[in-house]
């Protein structure tokens, strides 16, 4: 589980449901999901903003309110106050590594086809 808010302390409750999971934000942290679509937060406590790349809405969610991600857009919850949240069917974040990251093997003998294995 990460934020993307260095102070923040986000931390995950253990879930019945391994699609769900619950998270408290303290006031001020926000919280990203790299893909909002069919992902759902409700608000369980406190107040968040939801915000969607290249999207002109303000949404705010109070105790009991909830929203559901319809397109592929990363979805960041900013908390407006001291907040928990559960966010449902949220898939990994997948980073490609930068490209000088991604180095031959030593092992690896290409100019002969042979390898060590």
């Amino acid at each position: 589980m990460s934020t993307d808010h260095p102070s923040s302390s986000a931390s995950s409750y253990p879930s019945s449901d391994a699609s769900r999971f619950h998270l408290s934000l303290p006031k001020r942290a926000v919280f990203a999901v790299p893909d909002g679509a069919g992902v759902g937060i409700a608000c369980r406590s406190g107040s968040v903003w939801v915000t969607l790349d290249r999207d002109l809405r303000d949404i705010v969610l109070a105790p009991g309110e909830r929203f559901e991600g319809t397109d592929h857009r990363r979805v960041l919850v900013s908390a407006l106050e001291a907040s928990c949240i559960t966010v449902s069917h949220a898939q990994a974040a997948a980073i490609a590594l930068p490209r000088r990251a991604r180095t031959r093997s030593p092992w690896r003998l290409l100019p002969h086809g042979l390898s060590p294995a």
